[in-house]
């Protein structure tokens, strides 16, 4: 049992000052002005310093595994050793369920990442589902990124589903000319930052992507809809038009993640799907691909949910910088990284939220010289996992 005092609580209607939160077991039990809750004179207290006490963050989009477990090219990490030195990082930026990001990719353009291999993706995967019968540190779910020209791959994804082992499915198309890659000259000059290759073999990558056979619609509702009777998400990955959103509707997608321009943010959000975008995008003033700017989504109403896509730290800082250089409201920016995607994945009847009888899944953010946002502790399942002091 602990008592949480001293902090700003940050629920879905505002802030709260001057409020206490009891933790019983692994819930929140009540949540009363300071002073109204009765508790045991041994009750553990915990001093917030005035910090902010919000939900765990829910990054329903990271690919951050893959390289703690490959750091170079031809340097494979031992994948169970990667996956506990991964969640001791992710605690640290407040991440307390994490949905790890990994491909099935038939072939991958850009590099020869290890950790993409179907034995190793393989070995993730059940190290993942291991986790929740296991000691462990935070919430691992598996999110399976579908590249819809692998077709070798369909039955195993279907064996992971029914197995239990899925927990978000995506499904991708990365040739060039469309989606992520709509202008070519970044995908050249994206391709020549990863391999050395003149513009003649270019154009051969480009025109042999282009005839890949891809999966049909049949094929892909048919997994959709396995997933969907066990209650798992479907997102889509790079929508460039508002046809594209109409197919991927039609056989029950969910998120929107990465849409690539403002004006198909907004028609994905008129259909009623989640909006995603990355964090790192807000932090670096764009995308890294020269698509939608994530702090212009925002500030138009677009986006619903912030990842951290491939850098951990994101997600709070962005948070922050939201707040104080794009003047949003703190309360409904920490939405985007809380009770949104546990929303868009079916979670927020356990987690996502300061609520009484939900899971106590709590982080603490002081700050640094009053302007650097630091988690100072981390609760899950009503547990501390972490606390951090500065020192002078």
């Amino acid at each position: 049992m602990y008592l949480i005092t001293n902090g700003q609580i940050v629920t879905e209607n505002g802030i709260l000052d001057d409020f206490e939160m009891l933790i019983e077991e692994d819930r929140i039990k009540q949540i009363a002005k300071k002073g109204e809750i009765q508790y045991p004179k041994d009750i553990k207290i915990i001093n917030a310093n005035k910090g902010y006490v919000t939900p765990g963050f829910i990054d329903i989009h990271a690919d951050y595994i893959e390289n703690v477990a490959a750091p170079r090219p031809t340097s494979l990490m031992d994948l169970n050793l990667s996956l506990r030195e991964t969640e001791k990082v992710l605690l640290t930026h407040g991440i307390t369920t994490m949905y790890h990001s990994l491909s099935f990719y038939k072939a991958d353009e850009f590099s020869t990442n290890p950790v993409r291999s179907p034995e190793n993706v393989e070995k993730f995967i059940d190290l993942i589902h291991k986790t929740h019968t296991r000691k462990h540190l935070i919430r691992h779910r598996f999110h399976a990124r579908f590249e819809i020209d692998y077709f070798e791959a369909v039955e195993n994804l279907k064996t992971y589903i029914n197995e239990g082992k899925v927990h978000l499915v995506s499904f991708m198309d990365h040739t060039p000319g469309q989606g992520q890659y709509r202008n070519l000259q970044i995908f050249r000059k994206t391709l020549k930052a990863y391999k050395k290759l003149t513009d003649d073999e270019i154009d051969e990558v480009i025109k042999k992507s282009r005839e890949k056979e891809k999966l049909t619609l049949e094929n892909i509702k048919e997994i959709a809809d396995i997933a969907l009777e066990k209650g798992i998400a479907i997102a889509s990955h790079d929508d460039d038009s508002e046809e594209k959103l109409e197919l991927v509707k039609s056989f029950g997608t969910k998120i929107s993640e990465f849409p690539i321009t403002l004006d198909i943010a907004q028609k994905a959000k008129d259909m009623g799907l989640y909006t995603v975008a990355g964090a790192p995008n807000v932090l670096l003033g764009g995308s890294h691909s020269g698509n939608l700017s994530a702090a212009e989504a925002i500030e138009h109403g677009t986006i619903d949910i912030l990842c951290s896509d491939y850098y951990p730290p994101a997600i709070l800082h962005s948070i922050f910088t939201l707040h104080e250089k794009y003047h949003h409201d703190l309360a409904e920016i920490f939405k985007m990284a809380t009770i949104n995607p546990a929303k868009a994945v079916n979670m927020d009847h356990i987690i996502g939220s300061i609520e009484e009888n939900k899971k106590a899944d709590i982080i603490i953010i002081e700050r640094l010289d009053d302007d650097f946002p630091v988690i100072t502790s981390v609760l899950v399942d009503g547990k501390i996992i972490s606390t951090t002091n500065y020192r002078i």
